[in-house]
């Protein structure tokens, strides 16, 4: 029999609402990180890298890197690599990063190297989406899995033993292009769109700066005007960011994992009258042999035959009712009254949205 663990999240928002500041509710457009790419070698493993008669773009990695130094390695030839592996390296360049500061970068094999444990990152361009070098990596390799094998092909893995991250391994060679200190304007983009939190944030700016200072383009975008002086606008943004803003309550939302067995119900979430039912039927199959023998002196033989025994249960359900404008109390309420499975819950959520008698968006993961 599999047993699933169900996990039933019922989220309950309190009538009074904190403000939040805008830095916690907003970005500001242009002010964001670039994901950065390369690909290297890592060298010095403990004969766990790639096979190279089935990654031959690991030799010829090899080979070409080997050039660059002056050192011809024939045509021919296919180096045994069993201390090196091709690998691809990413990071992030974090937004105003300039020339000289560190970044993390993570290392994660291509090929068929069983780990990367004890290697050595050989420097390697990290480019962006344009194709320029904005970084360099180097550096030695911190992996947290780890595998051992028997001489009988028994093995035991830990984690994942073929990635590993190198902390402040690359350098930032350049920095990326950042319109913060350009035009008269900066936008804040609210995180979760809402036309509700959209005005609020416009008004509590202009109540401190001034009429027409904010304008709500949407329900995520508030363009605020700003001086042009790069330290002024800093200073500017400052204050801005501290301001506190009530956001708006979201909308009503029922979300199910059906995975999992997680259900989430939202505060704002209304069921019309119904009455409801819900019961399991349950068909039992059992498999038997039934063996026939004939008589002393009959003369027959003994045959078997295969039987087949099905039962079927079900359990008594009550039929309960729930009234008009049902709050998130009384649903809570009436499911630890009745008992119900995290699977008995999910059908008759979705039997009451079907009927529309409930009063939010239901959304199945």
């Amino acid at each position: 029999m599999r047993v699933v663990l169900s996990i039933i999240l019922i989220i309950s928002l309190p009538q009074f609402a904190f403000a939040d500041r805008l830095k916690d509710l907003t970005d500001v457009q242009g002010v964001r990180s670039n994901q950065l790419i390369g690909y290297g070698l890592v060298v010095g493993l403990d004969g766990t890298g790639d096979k190279t008669n089935q990654t031959p773009f690991t030799a010829q990695t090899f080979r070409n890197m080997m050039e660059q130094f002056g050192i011809s390695v024939p045509e021919n030839l296919t180096p045994k690599l069993k201390n090196v592996a091709a690998v691809s390296i990413h990071s992030e360049l974090p937004p105003f990063a300039k020339p000289g500061q560190r970044i993390d970068v993570t290392v994660s094999s291509l090929g068929n190297a069983s780990s990367l444990r004890g290697g050595t990152l050989l420097m390697t361009p990290l480019r962006g989406a344009d194709g320029k070098v904005y970084g360099l990596a180097q550096g030695d390799l911190v992996v947290g899995g780890f595998g051992a094998q028997g001489a009988d092909g028994s093995k035991i893995t830990v984690n994942v033993p073929s990635v590993g991250r190198i902390p402040n391994g690359a350098s930032v060679e350049a920095a990326a292009p950042n319109p913060f200190n350009q035009g008269d304007t900066l936008t804040f983009n609210l995180r979760q769109a809402d036309f509700t939190t959209a005005k609020r944030v416009r008004d509590e700016i202009n109540r401190l700066l001034g009429p027409g200072v904010a304008r709500s383009i949407d329900a995520t975008s508030i363009v605020v005007t700003a001086p042009r002086d790069p330290s002024q606008r800093v200073t500017y943004l400052s204050v801005l960011e501290n301001l506190e803003i009530k956001p708006a309550e979201p909308s009503a939302k029922v979300i199910i994992n059906s995975r999992t067995g997680t259900i989430v119900i939202g505060n704002n979430v209304k069921v019309s009258p119904a009455a409801v039912t819900h019961g399991n039927l349950t068909v039992t199959i059992t498999e038997g042999v039934e063996v026939t023998q004939p008589n002393a002196l009959a003369g027959g033989r003994t045959v078997a035959a295969n039987e087949s025994q099905i039962d079927v249960s079900q359990e008594k359900s009550h039929m309960f009712k729930v009234g008009d404008s049902v709050t998130l109390d009384d649903i809570v309420a009436a499911v630890n009254r009745v008992g119900m499975a995290p699977g008995d819950l999910m059908a008759i959520l979705e039997a009451l949205k079907q009927a529309g008698a409930l009063r939010a968006e239901l959304i199945v993961i």
